[in-house]
Formats: C-alpha cells, structure tokens, sequence
C-alpha cells in the first residue's frame, strides 16, 4: 500500500522539505532542504538572492523567495533541478538518524508527494503527476540499504 505525505505534522512528516532538519551543503548550513532547493534556483546568477533565501526565517518565505521571477533563475536550472533534489534529500537524510529511520521503515513501499498542487513534484490533483520527490525518496532509501 502506497505512503502519502504531505504535511510536516503527518506521519511521514520528515519527508517534507518543509521538515526541520537542517543540512550542510555548498560549505553552508541551510535549515531545510526547501531553504537550500529554491536558493539554488540563482547559483551562479544571484548569490544575494540566494542567501537571503538560505536565511529566511521559514520554508514557506524561502519557497516563495524562491518562486519569484523577477531575478533571473540559472539558465540550467530544469535540466539540474532533480539532481539539487536528490542532493538535498540525500544529505537530509545522511545527516539525521531520525529521519533515516522512518524512510528505512518504510520497506519497498511507494512514497507518494500527495499535493494537489504539484505534478512534477508530488502526485497532482489527478493522481497522475510525476511524483518526482516520492521517486528520489525511493532512490535515497535503496541507496542508504547500501
């Protein structure tokens, strides 16, 4: 049976990138993988705008930091933008036994990004959208079983 989340207060909260479990990547500490996600949206193009994104006080103003077009977004950034993903992710998890420990739990599961909102990220409203964060999720977990 597929696992859905969504929402930090859920069970599988921790799969969020909302979650607060901090990272360290690029030489920095961000306090979520949402916070380091969107700022990397401008590396390379704007690294004022990155930071203050990697600042903000919470991942819904770094989400919508983030969203913002009126700086100019790295030109790669939809060929890239999995790859900083599975980054994040991986890093997360790496870094927090807490965390780990609820993915490695979930067994050959299917993890679903239940949002209505997003069909590359999470399932869509249909149920058919990509679901690329519960993919790199899977990724991570096989590669953390080694």
């Amino acid at each position: 049976m597929p696992i859905e989340f969504y929402s930090v207060q859920d069970d599988y909260g921790c799969f969020s990138n909302f979650s607060a479990h901090p990272i360290s990547l690029e030489g920095k500490r961000w306090p979520t993988t949402e916070h380091y996600f969107q700022a990397q949206k401008f590396a390379g193009t704007d690294e004022a705008y990155a930071e203050r994104i990697r600042t903000a006080s919470s991942p819904m103003i770094a989400a919508r930091l983030g969203r913002s077009r009126k700086h100019p977004l790295r030109r790669d950034w939809e060929s890239v933008k999995d790859d900083v993903m599975r980054r994040a992710v991986l890093a997360k998890f790496e870094t927090h036994a807490d965390a780990r420990a609820v993915l490695l739990s979930t067994g050959e599961e299917v993890l679903i990004e239940k949002t209505t909102q997003d069909h590359y990220w999470g399932c869509g409203s249909t149920g058919t959208g990509k679901n690329r964060l519960g993919r790199i999720l899977m990724e991570v977990r096989a590669r953390l079983r080694g």
